[in-house]
């Protein structure tokens, strides 16, 4: 819902009246993930929840919610007589919930924005299948709730699981007996995450700095450049960082907050800013913490990292040297390659290229079947 929630608001606050449909859930080659939206207001239709394959008729269904003013839950994925009818060409099977969204329908939604807006995180968890009303609605906050989905004890049982899944960005399906019992899968309830970005903290004002934020920046996450030197970290060499900050890097990471979404990217070359600052890195709970250099840089670093009383447990975090092996030379290439890297340790991947695997090519909640191991990943999720 993030991408579409500046024009529905829009919609929302001029008491109008609209669709809002979302994947809650997704199976096999899914084309978008768990929380993707589209939401339709008349012959308007803004946002995505397949890519194409079944927006026509989402678009249809969001139209008749609206005219019988009751949620509806479908399931979408190949047709067995023509794949090109209503389905996914791609092979995926995807669950959409649509509503029916006004200010009386989904009185939270002005609430909801303006957390968002402000990097405050929220939750929102509706009732998909069961005893309870489909469609029935509690947002959550670190401090606060509003709305109900019917019990006291259901209500109680979804805020403590979502706000869980909120401290870990995580969007998902969770299911609980009528009353809230976890052992039971009676009502099913779709909790979606709208969590601050995880931020990457990138060390060293180079050109590889400049081009690694950019492709930070692109796959969403809040970009901090950090540099001792005031002559090279500017926000003009840097335009794609949220923010530039002229501190010695270990000093600013040990105030830093950091967490297992936390993507540390050290860039300096040089000992006297990589070591104290690694040894800073490698003891925080950063979900990746990657170095630039060469083979024998990484050694000596380690060594200098031993030396400073660093376990091996700790040291065996490093990616170093950073990135997966592309062949990359320039600081676009390498970029891409420390972003590949980041991508496949969040799903589980296994790197290799995709002609020569087998099984689905989209991972399901961080694992996915080309890796060999299933392994799952957790590096800026």
């Amino acid at each position: 819902m993030r991408d579409v929630l500046s024009q529905i608001v829009r919609w929302w606050a001029a008491g109008e009246r609209f669709g809002l449909a979302t994947v809650v859930d997704t199976f096999h080659s899914a084309p978008r993930p768990p929380g993707a939206s589209m939401a339709v207001f008349g012959d308007e239709a803004v946002g995505s929840v397949s890519g194409g394959c079944v927006e026509g008729a989402v678009y249809e269904l969001a139209q008749e919610v609206v005219r019988e003013d009751r949620a509806a839950l479908r399931r979408y994925g190949v047709s067995d007589d023509d794949a090109f009818s209503v389905g996914l060409t791609c092979g995926g099977i995807i669950d959409i919930l649509v509503e029916p969204v006004s200010r009386d329908t989904y009185p939270e939604l002005g609430e909801i924005a303006g957390s968002v807006r402000r990097h405050e995180p929220v939750a929102v968890a509706t009732i998909l299948s069961g005893p309870g009303r489909v469609g029935a609605r509690r947002v959550m906050w670190a401090d606060r709730a509003a709305g109900s989905l019917g019990l006291p004890r259901l209500d109680a049982a979804v805020d403590d699981d979502a706000r869980g899944m909120l401290a870990q960005g995580l969007t998902g399906v969770r299911r609980y007996g009528p009353e809230g019992e976890r052992r039971l899968d009676d009502l099913s309830v779709f909790v979606q995450s709208f969590a601050p970005p995880p931020r990457m903290l990138v060390f060293g004002a180079i050109d590889f700095a400049a081009a690694v934020a950019r492709v930070g920046k692109f796959l969403g996450y809040h970009v901090v450049v950090c540099d001792a030197r005031p002559v090279f970290a500017t926000a003009k060499r840097f335009p794609d960082a949220d923010e530039v900050v002229v501190k010695w890097p270990h000093d600013y990471l040990s105030t830093a907050h950091v967490d297992e979404r936390t993507v540390i990217c050290v860039l300096t070359h040089d000992p006297k800013f990589d070591v104290p600052l690694l040894e800073v890195a490698l003891r925080t709970g950063a979900g990746y913490v990657g170095a630039m250099g060469s083979r024998r840089t990484h050694e000596d670093r380690l060594a200098r990292l031993r030396e400073a009383g660093l376990p091996e447990e700790a040291l065996s975090r490093l990616r170093s040297p950073i990135g997966l092996d592309l062949g990359a030379r320039t600081p676009e290439e390498t970029a891409v390659s420390i972003a590949a890297e980041l991508i496949q340790l969040r799903w589980g991947g296994s790197g290799r290229a995709l002609t020569e695997t087998r099984g689905r090519i989209h991972g399901m909640g961080g694992r996915d079947e080309h890796a060999p191991d299933g392994g799952a990943g957790r590096a800026g999720r």
